[in-house]
């Protein structure tokens, strides 16, 4: 870790200016945390009323459904994101703006009406059904407030990058009850840097948001794994999932940055979103996983109940439904979706090994890929293997194999795609500038 510029903002400070910096961290842990348990309720609420039939997840209730509830839904989805997104642009002066370049070019600054606008119609359309994570509102509701708190405060630049981010890793703390990997998430792969004088504003913005999203959201791991044993071939599976996940995660960073350029402007944008998620419907009968943002799926190929033909179709179709809706303009995020590609992708290789080594188990395979596409596709293999362990609710069982997965992958991904998932909207230029950016803080 280093201290570098990054950290000027809080040398030299008042007592004053100090308090009121930490006094705006205490706030925006505060309300993400608020924030975050609303939009989780909303995503619920909406779940149920539109998924009524039956089960504890959407998987179940979608299992169950008629056909015409799968394409009727998926359309009105469609027709509400159009119409949601026309009305923003008109609402909001300003322009919409992507979190990470907002860090990077616009020192946090974000569009409050727009940017939470969109997070409301995110989650609606995703508990709907739409191919995208859950995560993608609470983050951009924390950015908001510590943007808005850093005007109140009047906040350095500096401070308010922090603020903004800090926040963001918040929502996704406080959505998913992972304090520490919210943390570093914020750190790691929102402001692309690890450093001793920033860990503990994250942190304490991070578990208090935790900590208030728990007085009504349920504080529990999010995924139920077994106890993997520890075996050679555990081992073995990290040499094999690993280059194939940095491999797959490459492929993946590019075509979300193609459905970025592809998202509709001017009236397409009420009739693509329609298009797309009427499609998705469509599909969807035949392929209910396809719905949401993949933690059913996920959840089931961490306890192997996918057989290997379906996993073999998923691999394939879970990422282009994901692609399909991005590229359509609906808004969501891309952290689950990422997670369940790897644990897709990683239980179907360990189907495949178990052919020739019968002391292979797909279910640790699955939970290796997910770690390994998560980081390769973040670029932030320490926030990854963290998230992965406060996400199960253990790793002491996998947390060898995985972290060699996780570094394998990620060093693969790196080198042949800089991106990552939450910067692939940036250009080859803006790239260059943010790794100028962060080279006097190597200094």
């Amino acid at each position: 870790m280093d201290d570098g510029p990054a950290s000027a903002a809080f040398k030299g400070l008042g007592a004053d200016a100090g308090g009121r910096f930490w006094l705006a961290i205490v706030l925006t842990g505060l309300g993400t945390g608020v924030s975050a348990a609303a939009l989780m309720l909303i995503l619920q609420s909406v779940q149920h009323l539109m998924w009524p039939d039956a089960g504890a997840t959407l998987l179940d209730a979608a299992t169950l459904a008629t056909p015409w509830r799968h394409i009727l839904v998926l359309l009105a989805a469609g027709f509400l994101t159009g119409a949601g997104q026309i009305i923003l642009v008109r609402l909001s002066s300003g322009n919409g703006i992507d979190i990470t370049a907002a860090i990077w070019f616009s020192a946090g600054r974000l569009p409050a009406l727009r940017t939470l606008g969109s997070a409301v119609l995110s989650v609606v359309v995703v508990g709907m059904g739409a191919s995208l994570g859950r995560e993608g509102a609470p983050k951009q509701a924390g950015a908001v407030i510590g943007n808005i708190l850093s005007d109140r405060a009047n906040l350095s630049d500096e401070q308010r990058r922090l603020l903004v981010a800090c926040g963001a890793g918040a929502g996704m703390a406080a959505a998913y009850g992972v304090p520490l990997g919210g943390a570093l998430f914020a750190l790691e792969v929102l402001r692309g840097m690890l450093s001793l004088r920033l860990v503990l504003p994250a942190l304490l913005t991070s578990v208090i948001a935790s900590a208030t999203a728990w007085l009504v959201l349920p504080d529990a791991p999010t995924y139920v794994v077994p106890q993997f044993d520890s075996s050679a071939a555990g081992l073995s599976l990290a040499f094999v999932v690993g280059p194939i996940a940095g491999l797959a995660s490459v492929a993946f960073v590019r075509a979300i940055a193609w459905a970025d350029r592809k998202r509709p402007v001017h009236r397409w944008r009420l009739a693509a979103p329609a298009l797309a998620l009427g499609l998705l419907g469509l599909v969807s009968i035949r392929f209910p996983q396809l719905l949401g943002n993949g933690k059913d799926i996920a959840g089931l190929a961490f306890t192997d109940q996918i057989p290997l033909a379906l996993l073999l179709m998923l691999v394939f179709l879970k990422p282009l439904a994901t692609i399909l809706c991005l590229g359509s303009g609906v808004p969501g995020g891309l952290f689950t979706p990422s997670l369940a590609l790897g644990a897709i992708l990683g239980a179907f290789l360990g189907h495949c090994c178990g052919f020739l080594w019968t002391d292979v188990q797909p279910a640790l395979a699955a939970v290796i890929g997910a770690g390994a596409v998560l980081a390769a596709t973040t670029q932030g293999p320490i926030s990854a293997v963290v998230l992965m362990m406060e996400l199960t609710g253990q790793g002491r069982s996998f947390v060898a194999p995985l972290l060699f997965a996780v570094v394998i992958a990620t060093l693969i991904s790196r080198f042949i795609e800089p991106r990552s998932i939450y910067d692939a909207r940036l250009t080859d230029e803006e790239i260059a500038q943010r790794q100028e950016l962060r080279e006097p803080a190597r200094r």
